[in-house]
């Protein structure tokens, strides 16, 4: 079978999530099938904030790599040279700080782990960028590979790409382009303010916004553009309070976890009606703090959302919640179950957790779970994968079947951009391992 024509063919454990098997030509060898495990299991790092005050952020991550694992592991695990492994995800908590998820790479791998997952902060994620290059290039019989489900800072697949590296979320260009489809239908929208984490990823989400709104929402004036201290402000009236005074019709953001929750709740509190406009506005207490204020107002941008119309998305998301039924740990990515689906497949075609010939693999992994299709980018380890677009409505309006974290309300996909149109171009200059 040639890697161009390779595609990956889920179990039937699967087959209720509504994965799309290929021909059998097309299918994974007879000799993978699940069979008794008598290797050790393959360890995985996830390096993530675990505590302080995105330790939220980082179980909800973790819940999700434990379905994704269980799941592989239902099927057997993976069969390369050495025999039948499972999988075993292992905690790394990095706090949210650089610093420590360094140190948590150390112990990973004098842990035994070869592959690393992180994904909730570019600038963690760019300094693992960097020591696992360094490390693999010191110590190649123990290199680790980087999959990355959430770090988003668009230099991290162009001027710093790494052979190493790969990430399945798309970039935030990619996201601002998605957004700027419904900004640029939005007639009433004259003037917007802009508000982010200061941090690399934050300053990439304004420069992008002020790029894309002065190319094709000219008409709009920015009336307030700024940074706030990642993680560290716990009363955003004052914020909110200059958002209001300023007049804007709409805010624009990308941040996240409780920088969100507290942003839209503090601007309901202040009084603001205008629309936001955000990247993770759809998940994570956003929609509960913000209620009935936010109907028709909260816009979000993802590569999924539950509400996706189609049996098999539905089938998908329902099958999460059987596992989890709390209503506090209603977060469901499907980038992050993609994810570990390609890395299952990338280790049986490899043959090996070696990591080079397992990161070649990963270079032209190809994943249909739910319906949906992605496929990794080889010339800059960027997943492609269509992107949505929803509006927040109440549970039960039309397009809404579910809502988000027992709040009462969901988005509505008000928008579907295929993975052909998402795509942007890259600057990456990939320098690939000798051999």
């Amino acid at each position: 079978m040639s890697l161009s024509s390779r595609r990956f063919c889920l179990q039937a454990a699967l087959a209720a999530l509504g994965a799309q098997c290929l021909p059998a030509a097309m299918a994974q060898p007879a000799d993978s099938a699940a069979g008794p495990v008598n290797a050790a299991p393959i360890k995985l790092a996830l390096i993530e904030a675990l505590s302080g005050p995105f330790a939220n952020t980082g179980e909800a991550v973790f819940r999700n790599l434990v379905w994704a694992v269980e799941r592989v592991n239902a099927r057997g695990g993976v069969r390369i040279d050495t025999g039948q492994h499972l999988l075993q995800l292992e905690r790394f908590d990095s706090k949210g700080q650089a610093e420590e998820a360094l140190s948590m790479l150390r112990a990973a791998v004098d842990a035994g782990c070869r592959v690393v997952l992180q994904g909730n902060s570019s600038s963690v994620a760019a300094a693992l960028i960097d020591a696992i290059n360094k490390h693999n290039e010191r110590d190649p019989a123990h290199s680790v590979v980087f999959l990355n489900y959430s770090a988003v800072d668009p230099i991290l697949t162009n001027a710093q790409c790494s052979f190493w590296h790969f990430r399945f979320d798309a970039h935030a260009d990619m996201r601002m382009a998605a957004l700027m489809e419904v900004m640029r239908e939005d007639a009433r929208l004259g003037s917007i303010y802009l508000i982010g984490q200061d941090y690399s990823f934050g300053h990439a989400v304004l420069r992008e916004a002020r790029r894309q709104l002065a190319a094709q929402r000219p008409d709009v004036r920015i009336v307030g553009d700024e940074l706030h201290p990642v993680g560290r402000i716990k009363d955003f009236l004052p914020y909110a309070a200059k958002i209001k005074a300023s007049g804007a019709q709409a805010v624009l953001t990308g941040n996240w976890g409780n920088d969100l929750t507290l942003l839209v709740k503090a601007a309901r509190e202040a009084g603001f009606d205008g629309r936001f406009y955000t990247f993770y506005g759809n998940a994570m207490g956003a929609p509960a703090a913000i209620g009935e204020a936010g109907i028709g107002k909260v816009v979000a941008v993802a590569d999924w959302m539950p509400n996706v119309p189609t049996p098999e998305s539905a089938a998908f998301y329902q099958s999460f919640r059987q596992r989890f039924p709390k209503p506090q740990d209603d977060y469901v990515h499907l980038r992050m179950q993609m994810m570990i689906e390609a890395l299952a497949e990338s280790l049986h075609y490899a043959g090996t957790i070696d990591s080079l010939p397992l990161a070649r693999m990963l270079e032209t992994t190809i994943v249909k779970l739910a319906g949906r299709t992605g496929t990794m980018r080889k010339e800059d380890h960027q997943f492609q994968q269509p992107l949505v677009v929803g509006v927040m409505e109440r549970q039960g309006s039309p397009g809404v079947p579910f809502d988000v974290e027992g709040s009462g309300y969901g988005f509505k996909v008000v928008r579907e951009i295929r993975a052909a149109k998402a795509k942007l171009p890259s600057t990456c200059q990939m320098v690939r391992p000798a051999g």
